[in-house]
């Protein structure tokens, strides 16, 4: 082959990976990760005036939002206390840096952070650890009102940290009441678990449940079958109780990236995983797909394309594999990014890499990030790729048929020219459903015909019933839709030129 052929090969080559990367979907879960333990991500650390804690959340979001980002997942319960004014357990320390105390001066972040996030038509998804009560009893001992001393006898000791006992059906009260309480008194659009349901395996260290086994496991061929009844039972139970209350709001669970090793049982995925979420974790989580009672799977796939024992794109098709209709998004391990020594980690190209498969996948509807650190610092720029090439326009959520929808109206716009330089367009809606509705403004070319299902005619998603459009140096024609809570979306309005 001559050296003329070689390079026109590579440049098409080159063109088409590049089509294919500008090619976002107009539906797509774009959502990050905002860790509060151990102020990992917010706040910056403990005890922090509260204004500062509110300014540091709102540039994040602010960040979020530019970069076309639908979702934020964050940790509202880390250690059996609280980011938000609970009625049973205890405020958490990474907020005022004493555990118990509210902070200074005193606002509800929880609260604050979902009216933030709905301006900005971003979800605010809630995320509960189940089980863990004690991270460092050293550094960080629980106060005297705190559950593991009014209850000592729910717990166990595991590693130098304290953890619920998941075998007793009154932890399982308990933790449901407390998700009840955050979906009856607060506007969140899911409630999130990630991956910490029985602890991760320590060796030659067994969990000491022995005690509960002897209570409430003796009709269970093994101890391992009933641990996994007893976090079934937990799972059932709170989506039970969420969609009795509100069936729009969503329950996810974000699972280690290893359901099992396919040595252990075929049906598990061609990997070596050290631990895995049926066997040690006892998180039977793909029964929770199949069985309805979880409305989205996001697997933790920290690993890059070609790690030997746990490929990145043998696990992105393996739990595509496995969605049960229920929906998949993947977990991108941005927090590798200038930590790892790996080269494949000294760029954003791993990154890009793994977005552009998983949208080829039609069974996966999207990603999240771990963690918000990684945009706060913004890692090799990811910002501005973010902006300028992942995503380039806003992209509405994924809907899910199996929750209910609403009549959505149909909006009737009108265009006025300022100055003949802005474009000012309004909108009016027979019924806003309670300022539930978000809308999509798409702008396309004079004469060019109308098709709302191109991504790239988007130019924003607002709660406003106004934009202003500063792009106008050609002709334009304008179409707006209304969207419900859940993302589905309503018929086009009227074009205006």
């Amino acid at each position: 082959m001559t050296k003329n052929k070689c390079i026109i090969i590579l440049s098409f080559l080159l063109f088409w990976i590049t089509i294919e990367l500008n090619s976002a979907p107009k539906r797509e879960f774009r959502a990050v990760w905002v860790a509060t333990v151990g102020n990992i991500d917010w706040p910056s650390k403990q005890g922090i005036n509260a204004e500062i804690q509110r300014q540091e959340f709102i540039s994040l979001l602010d960040k979020i939002h530019a970069n076309n980002m639908n979702a934020v997942i964050v940790q509202i319960r880390p250690s059996a206390d609280a980011l938000y004014k609970s009625n049973y357990e205890d405020w958490s320390r990474y907020l005022s840096g004493k555990q118990g105390e509210p902070p200074t001066p005193y606002y509800d972040p929880l609260e604050f952070m979902i009216e933030e996030c709905h301006k900005r038509c971003i979800e605010f998804h809630a995320w509960f650890n189940p089980y863990r009560a004690l991270v460092d009893a050293t550094k960080n001992p629980n106060s005297a009102q705190h559950v593991t001393k009014t209850h000592p006898e729910w717990f166990v000791n595991y590693g130098n940290k304290k953890y619920f006992d998941p075998g007793l059906p009154e932890v399982r009260e308990y933790f449901t009441k407390i998700v009840v309480d955050v979906v009856k008194r607060y506007d969140i659009d899911a409630v999130h678990f990630d991956d910490y349901f029985y602890p991760y395996r320590i060796a030659k260290v067994e969990f000491p449940d022995q005690n509960s086994f002897a209570k409430y496991g003796k009709s269970f061929q093994s101890k391992d079958d009933w641990r996994r009844d007893n976090v079934d039972k937990l799972i059932e139970k709170i989506s039970k109780e969420i969609k009795s209350l509100k069936p729009y709001v969503k329950f996810g669970i974000s699972p280690f990236g290893v359901w099992r090793n396919s040595s252990k049982d075929p049906e598990g995925s061609n990997t070596n995983g050290g631990q895995t979420n049926y066997d040690d974790l006892f998180a039977n989580v793909i029964m929770w797909q199949q069985k309805g009672w979880i409305d989205y799977l996001l697997p933790q796939l920290y690993w890059e394309i070609g790690f030997r024992a746990a490929d990145y794109l043998t696990l992105l098709n393996w739990w595509g594999e496995h969605s049960y209709n229920r929906h998949i998004y993947i977990g991108h391990g941005a927090y590798r990014l200038a930590t790892d020594n790996k080269i494949c980690w000294k760029s954003l190209d791993e990154l890009e890499r793994q977005i552009n498969y998983l949208r080829k996948n039609i069974q996966v509807q999207g990603s999240a990030f771990y963690s918000a650190k990684t945009f706060v610092n913004n890692i090799y720029n990811i910002n501005e790729t973010m902006r300028e090439k992942w995503y380039k326009t806003p992209a509405l959520l994924p809907t899910m048929d199996w929750l209910p929808k609403s009549k959505i109206p149909t909006p009737k716009l009108t265009l006025s020219n300022k100055n003949n330089q802005i474009n000012s367009l309004t909108w009016s809606v027979e019924n806003d459903q309670n300022n539930n509705l978000q809308y999509v403004v798409y702008r396309f070319n004079k004469n060019e015909k109308i098709d709302i299902s191109n991504p790239e005619k988007i130019i924003t998603i607002t709660k406003n019933l106004f934009y202003n459009d500063s792009q106008n140096q050609n002709k334009y024609q304008y179409v707006v839709t209304a969207l419900d809570r859940l993302h589905n979306e309503g018929t086009i309005s009227n074009i205006v030129e």
